[in-house]
């Protein structure tokens, strides 16, 4: 949620006044909160395309126990040295009156930074009131309680603040009252206001000056063309550094002047008389006025969990380029594939251009789902660069569909779009693979092996942070076709898997078995889309590496090509990895093979001279003590990878258990500390396999799984089916067996236990929930490590930005009640939640009445202004059509251009149009503050338990019980959105290609 200010300047009509980058042009959902805690809902009526204001309205019938009072506007009364509050709740407190005195009335608009929403074309105020986020939207007072100005921006390290002025509002607000549109203008040309001595400088003569300082006496400049958008109405005529001094004739030198007729005229032509050049020639120009709401998306579409719309006005300004041209709000799924990140225009899909939105969606409607297709981009950064990549159609993990705003309703109207055309199957097809030169021995024996793959997570469960993945892989069986990769290639079962052979034939791949403690995956491919391509599987060797053993390092470089080098296991010891936030899995209970002076690599094995793969050369993904992401490459002994492959080869599943406990090793110096006897050592140092060091029980990884409920953390391992246990590979005594016999020395005390092991299945989550913008699944392997006691509930692992749930839950919490019923699973959840909707229909009937807390960040006026002061909540209901603060996928670099004393706009968490900074937006709040003078005549009798209207007021919240990982047990109230988040869940499904399917839940 994000709060900011507002204030109610039309009582009668329920109509509020805060800044644009608060109503937003995006999808969004408001509450509007009294001081007196009542709650309205409001809608966007208007957002003005370029300046930062806009209205919101309410049913002022929906406030029963409060007189609301309007602020009149009154640009007129501002002048420098007048005494000046701005009230609101800046900084999110409850209620803040700052004071000031309006420094400026001329200054140039703030800069927000490129690609951010900013203003231009009209003058600013200036106070030194110390505004900051929260006070977005506050009413800038005089001392009779009439708004002079609304509260904007500010400078982040300076007192500034700055404030709109209010000629152009009440302008619009009288259409806006009249319920009509409000004519807005444009040239698509950016004006400046420079002072008299530097117009000098631009060619104005000494004669013309005079003139205009005659007929504006008040006036200290004039406009200056700043910059002109290509293919505008302004471009051939106007070019930046022009004098502006007459417009149809009048002279002009200020905003409002020329901004009057440009509003005014809309469709019509006008005409404007610059000054140009050092020689101040003369110019006349006629332009025809474009409606700038024409140029302001008011559509987008949805497609492939990503958003595009049109060039917005706002964007095109601040990168020079011109209006329209398919931009990239959100790459989401289907973009990202292509590299194709937020801020990219779209010029072509499938070869086909796509100047426009309605091009876009034509060249859309010939792709079928699972097609591979050349799209061309550029970034707006870099609008000279254009690239040309490859992407994958997404048509059945995320709708696909069309939004419209709706300017009577307040809401956007989505519809679905036509299906796609059916797909086609994969053609069979023979790739060669390149030839390798026989000095890199052994690299041509291993080459024909190697694949590369391609891993596109669409949602981002099980503790991910990206969503795109890329690495190499082995085959070790054609028949039945086998490939093997690490899990930081694959890290977990949901997405579309792309194998490519050969550098030349690319073909899905399907997952078949991820092992839960090892750092390797299995898939499978059909052999006969590979029609006669020599594909050569892996032989391993039998015998495993050793400190000191010579070994061939050959793997594959970034750009696919070989790399081999003969180097020397310098350590064979235990992979240690952390447990993450958010938790995903890791490695554990497992030796790395480590080689001197590795070279880089995106994987590949160590074998031996004749071409036997002794290791899988893998990449290990945790983080480090300060919760960074870390990678490190190791070697994995095949001897664990043969374990899973061999019951595929005989057409078995494979059936392996183990001691779902994390393991380390212990000095037996250490171990003598705690009470390990010289018996035990002479035992353990006469052993000839023996690494002179004890397994311990480092974590339980499952603390409701039989292993765990046997075994303690600070075990010490003494016997381990009969036989001393010193290192991670004695581990695989327990492999096959339902039970271990086991002797630790626990407390000082031996103890012999006959310990259960568990299977491992090879499988991890099985099935999703979309609901309220929340990513819900059951708690997964990474998480159940990370508490000591594992809630009864659902787990929710991802919650989008701008929906319901990122409102009141976060990421990383069980939910275990939904209105007082307890859930265990998500078919409970699925239940209770059903059973509030229904709920919330009878008391719509007034036949039940709902009580609901409710957990919002309010901001409330005193006594005297209690009656006009309200804090709306606004929940943006799309969430890709707003910024946030991460990608689904990792995006490059981008600078943003700062501007003077680093301006930047208030309003709490202030988000900016979805056309500005496209991606994800999270929920948000605002405060209405218009002047009471006097009391609320009467106060309505509380109603009675039962009544229809107790249920109106609480309808649509819904009471969520939930706990943290830390214990801590939670009540929040959740108000659910039906309009935009709709619940489906996502199953597998062994008859798709990537093997699972989204079902609508009704």
């Amino acid at each position: 949620a994000y709060s900011a200010t507002g204030f109610l300047v039309d009582a009668k009509n329920g109509i509020i006044l805060t800044n644009r980058h608060v109503v937003s042009p995006a999808p969004i959902l408001a509450l509007a909160v009294l001081s007196n805690y009542e709650e309205v809902e409001l809608k966007p009526i208007y957002r003005d395309p370029v300046h930062d204001f806009g209205f919101m309205q309410f049913d002022i019938s929906k406030v029963r126990f409060m007189h609301l009072e309007e602020i009149p506007l009154s640009p007129e009364r501002a002048r420098v040295g007048l005494e000046i509050r701005v009230v609101g709740n800046d900084a999110g407190e409850k209620l803040s009156i700052l004071a000031g005195t309006l420094a400026r009335l001329d200054r140039q608009a703030p800069e927000y930074g490129q690609g951010e929403y900013n203003d231009f074309n009209t003058f600013y105020l200036q106070a030194a009131s110390s505004t900051s986020g929260g006070s977005s939207g506050s009413p800038v007072l005089d001392i009779e309680g009439h708004a002079v100005a609304l509260n904007a921006g500010g400078a982040s390290k300076a007192s500034a603040s700055y404030y709109l002025p209010l000629d152009r509002v009440k302008r619009a607000l009288a259409y806006v009252q009249c319920g009509k549109l409000v004519p807005r203008g444009t040239l698509q040309t950016d004006f400046d206001y420079f002072p008299y001595d530097e117009l000098r400088r631009l060619g104005l003569k000494i004669s013309m000056e005079e003139q205009i300082r005659l007929q504006f006496p008040n006036e200290t400049g004039m406009l200056v063309v700043k910059t002109v958008l290509p293919k505008g109405p302004g471009a051939d005529k106007l070019i930046p550094g022009d004098i502006v001094i007459q417009c149809n004739g009048q002279p002009i030198a200020n905003f409002i002047q020329l901004f009057t007729v440009i509003d005014d005229s809309v469709g019509e032509t006008i005409s404007l008389t610059v000054v140009r050049g050092s020689n101040s020639q003369l110019l006349n120009f006629e332009f025809v006025v474009q409606d700038l709401h024409s140029i302001t998306p008011d559509r987008f579409v949805e497609v492939g969990g990503g958003v595009v719309n049109e060039l917005s006005y706002q964007l095109a300004h601040s990168y020079g380029q011109p209006c329209g041209g398919v931009y990239v709000a959100t790459s989401g799924h289907m973009l990202a594939s292509a590299s194709a990140w937020r801020k990219s225009i779209i010029v072509a899909v499938n070869n086909i251009p796509t100047p426009n939105l309605d091009s876009f969606i034509q060249a859309l409607g010939t792709l079928p789902d699972g097609a591979r297709v050349p799209i061309r981009f550029y970034t707006l950064q870099k609008a000279f660069k254009e690239k040309i990549m490859i992407m994958h159609v997404d048509r059945h993990w995320h709708k696909c569909r069309m939004a419209i705003r709706n300017d009577k309703t307040g809401l956007w109207d989505f519809t679905d779009m036509p299906p796609p055309p059916p797909s086609q199957p994969y053609a069979p097809a023979t790739a060669i693979y390149p030839t390798i030169n026989a000095a890199l021995h052994p690299a041509p024996i291993i080459m024909p092996s190697f694949v590369a793959i391609d891993f596109h997570l669409p949602f981002l469960v099980d503790g991910m942070k990206a969503t795109q993945f890329y690495g190499t892989g082995l085959v070790v069986s054609t028949n039945p076709p086998l490939v093997v990769c690490d899990r930081d290639t694959i890290p977990i079962s949901i997405g579309d898997i792309f194998i490519t052979f050969a550098n030349s034939v690319i073909i899905p791949g399907r997952l078949v078995y991820l092992h839960p403690h090892y750092n390797f995956v299995v898939l499978t491919y059909d052999s006969s889309l590979l029609a006669d391509t020599p594909v050569k599987p892996a032989t391993f060797s039998t015998k495993s590496l050793t400190q000191g053993d010579e070994c061939y390092l050959v793997g594959v470089g970034t750009d696919q090509s070989p790399v081999i080098k003969k180097t020397t296991v310098s350590n064979v010891g235990n992979i240690g990895t952390r447990e993450c936030s958010p938790p995903r899995w890791r490695a554990m209970n497992v030796e790395g093979i480590k080689v001197d002076d590795p070279v880089g690599t995106q994987g590949g094995v160590l074998c031996d001279a004749d071409g036997l793969v002794q290791a899988l050369w893998v990449n290990y993904s945790s983080q480090d003590e300060k919760g960074n992401d870390i990678t490190f490459m190791s070697g994995l002994d095949v001897e664990c990878v043969t374990q899973v492959i061999a019951p595929f080869m005989r057409g078995e599943y494979p059936k392996l258990r183990a001691l779902d406990v994390e393991f380390w090793t212990m000095r037996i110096a250490a171990a003598r500390s705690l009470g390990l006897t010289d018996e035990w050592v002479q035992k353990i140092e006469s052993d000839p396999n023996s690494k002179h060091s004890l397994l311990y029980v480092l974590s339980l990884l499952d603390v409701t799984n039989p292993c765990s409920q046997m075994l303690k953390v600070g075990d010490i391992v003494l016997e381990l089916a009969g036989r001393v246990a010193t290192g991670m590979k004695d581990l695989e005594r327990a492999r096959g067996v339902e039970s271990v016999k086991m002797t630790v020395l626990r407390e000082g005390q031996e103890l012999c236990l006959n310990v259960p092991t568990v299977p491992l299945i090879g499988t991890d989550t099985n099935r999703i929930l979309a609901w309220a913008g929340a990513l819900i699944q059951m708690p997964y392997k990474a998480v159940l490590e990370q508490v000591s006691n594992v809630p009864q509930g659902v787990y929710v692992s991802c919650t989008l930005y701008g929906s319901p749930a990122s409102t009141a839950l976060r990421p990383g919490v069980w939910i275990t009640e939904v209105d007082g019923i307890p859930v265990a699973g998500l078919d409970d959840f699925l239940d209770a939640v059903h059973h509030h909707e229904n709920k919330v229909v009878r008391s719509r009937q007034g036949s039940v009445c709902e009580v609901a807390l409710k957990r919002l960040s309010l901001a409330y006026a005193s006594k005297r202004l209690s009656n006009s002061v309200l804090n709306h909540q606004h929940m943006l209901a799309h969430p890709e059509c707003l910024p946030s603060n991460s990608a689904p996928a990792p995006a490059p670099a981008q600078a943003q251009a700062q501007a003077p004393a680093e301006a930047a706009p208030l309003g709490g968490t202030d988000i900016h149009p979805y056309d500005a900074t496209p991606q994800a937006a999270p929920a948000s709040a605002a405060t209405v503050a218009p002047v009471q003078t006097e009391e609320p005549q009467s106060v309505p009798q509380s109603p009675t338990i039962g009544n229809p209207d107790d249920a109106a007021q609480s309808q649509g919240y819904v009471r969520i019980k939930i706990q943290a990982r830390n214990g801590t047990v939670s009540v929040i109230a959740m108000k659910l959105d039906p309009i935009y988040w709709s619940t489906t869940q996502l199953l597998p499904d062994p008859e798709s290609v990537s093997g699972w399917k989204m079902v609508d839940v009704l």
